[in-house]
């Protein structure tokens, strides 16, 4: 119950960067990792988009270009439409 009410109440950010030799990196901002454990949210993120990634700074780092499909999924896991902004 109080992991739906976190997921209500954060802000999440799903950008694309791009690293060194023109790779892009899929950066999620705005999950609440006191509320929502990240690591598991990062597991279930790197076996559906079948990319590697880590966790650092408070972001989920995902490789390679998976905005839309990262959107996809969040709102599968029960984070809310309208708080997923797509950059």
């Amino acid at each position: 119950m109080c992991q739906t009410i976190a997921k209500e109440a954060q802000k999440i950010r799903v950008t694309v960067i791009q690293k060194r030799y023109g790779k892009h990196m899929t950066i999620i901002k705005g999950v609440d990792s006191s509320k929502i454990d990240l690591r598991d949210l990062l597991k279930k993120l790197k076996s559906k988009l079948a990319c590697g990634g880590t966790f650092k700074n408070n972001e989920i780092e995902l490789q390679g270009d998976h905005r839309h499909r990262v959107k996809e999924i969040l709102i599968k896991e029960g984070f809310p439409e309208d708080i997923v902004e797509v950059e």
